[in-house]
């Protein structure tokens, strides 16, 4: 019989052979947002439409072309998280997090949907970690960001990857240099794609990041936005590159990075890989100052980052880095016979009560079966209890490992017996 259903093109299973991998990298990023003072925030997967059409920008490929949107019962529009910012920033303004005093530094892992072509590094649900501040206006806090993102790559023992910088100036100074776009971008007015033709009078800054062959040649050539930026933009991102070079992080600025959202202002930096067979971008990030005023709250200067976690772990598996695989079973108990089951079961309830890994048999299989089990799932120790052990009240202890035998109380000191066992033949081995 055929299975009902495969899953849905663009998504993919994450399995248990593979989730300790996540659950490893997931660690490191929880632990490296706490050294940098960020606690956890939750949203809902799906918001009102309205507020990434607001947020994100409604001349963005991300609005236009990829986000999952649904009228509900109620008649009212729904859309799929396409990305984690916009409703942290809804969050802080809805919970008014910013009265409790600045900045807010919130972190989170999180799913994202769009609508893009499904291929290698790109689905269509993919997962994301992101930080954000929010109230900080000085470039220190952009250059403790990305500092933050360089010692990711580093504790996850990531080569290869560049940080790409770029500052966007802010509305002043960008009105300046969009006029300078059209103007430039006019000239080719017939040989533009579709797309670029209908935002060059909107946004003609996305024309800079537009895929078409023919649009990025042309693009090429396009005035620069470090030409315009006004004089604080410009003392702003000197500041952040200053301090970048003191951490003694190295950079290359490109002023191509517009980055694909709209509410991005000064400083956008993008870290990419080159290990897969093409230019990734793996993180990237950037200042919107504004984004909070263009949601209805007051002026809150703000900035963050996301980490495309599939792309990481492609990156990390490019180049060979190992992660660690999680402890095996710590024992396996076999019970022979009713009564011996059910020691077993006692036995095996304390050892995890103690914070050990333990198994005993819950399909029904024979000696020789459980055994060849235990072997396959790495358990470091087995041990039979059947009707002569349960009137002794000692059975064997079998290091799987050397091969060793040492008689064990099955009372109520087992435990404490099984624990100096494990400690002194285990744990002393690995330290």
């Amino acid at each position: 019989m055929a299975i009902i259903t495969q899953r849905v093109k663009g998504t993919e299973d994450i399995l248990p052979k593979d989730s300790y991998k996540w659950q490893f990298i997931e660690e490191i990023l929880r632990k490296e947002a706490k050294y940098y003072g960020f606690k956890e925030i939750r949203t809902p997967v799906f918001e009102h439409t309205e507020l990434f059409c607001r947020s994100v920008g409604d001349t963005t490929d991300v609005v236009q072309k990829e986000m999952y949107t649904f009228v509900t019962k109620g008649d009212v529009s729904i859309t799929l998280r396409p990305e984690g910012t916009a409703g942290a920033a809804r969050a802080l303004l809805e919970n008014a997090l910013h009265n409790d005093g600045l900045p807010v530094k919130v972190d989170y892992i999180t799913s994202c949907y769009r609508y893009e072509k499904a291929e290698k590094g790109r689905l269509r649900e993919f997962h994301q970690f992101g930080m954000e501040v929010y109230g900080a206006a000085l470039p220190v806090a952009d250059a403790e960001l990305i500092c933050c993102v360089d010692s990711i790559f580093k504790r996850l023992g990531i080569k290869n990857i560049k940080l790409e910088l770029n500052s966007i100036g802010c509305p002043t100074c960008r009105a300046k240099y969009q006029e300078a776009l059209r103007e430039y971008f006019g000239a080719y007015k017939s040989q533009l794609c579709g797309t670029c033709l209908s935002r060059l009078q909107k946004n003609p800054m996305r024309l800079l990041d537009c895929k078409s062959e023919v649009c990025s040649k042309i693009a090429e050539k396009a005035p620069t936005v470090l030409e315009y930026l006004c004089e604080e933009c410009k003392e702003h991102f000197d500041s952040v590159k200053s301090m970048l070079d003191s951490a003694g992080i190295e950079y290359n600025v490109n002023p191509n990075i517009v980055r694909g959202l709209d509410y991005y202002t000064k400083t956008v930096f993008e870290f990419v890989s080159t290990d897969l067979d093409s230019k990734v971008t793996v993180c990237g990030g950037g200042r919107y100052d504004g984004l909070i005023e263009e949601l209805g709250g007051p002026h809150l200067p703000s900035l963050g980052y996301a980490i495309g976690l599939e792309r990481l772990l492609m990156i990390m598996e490019a180049q060979g880095i190992e992660i660690p695989k999680p402890s095996s079973c710590d024992i396996y108990i076999v019970g022979l016979g009713d009564k011996a089951q059910l020691k077993a079961f006692e036995l095996v309830k304390s050892v995890r009560a103690a914070s050990l890994t333990a198994e005993s048999d819950i399909v029904g299989r024979g000696l020789k079966a459980q055994m060849k089990y235990a072997n396959k799932i790495g358990a470091k120790y087995t041990m039979v209890i059947g009707d002569d052990e349960i009137s002794n009240n000692k059975a064997k202890l079998r290091n799987m490992l050397s091969g060793e035998e040492k008689e064990i109380s099955i009372n109520d000191n087992f435990l404490e017996e099984f624990d100096n066992i494990y400690i002194n033949e285990y744990i002393d081995v690995l330290v």
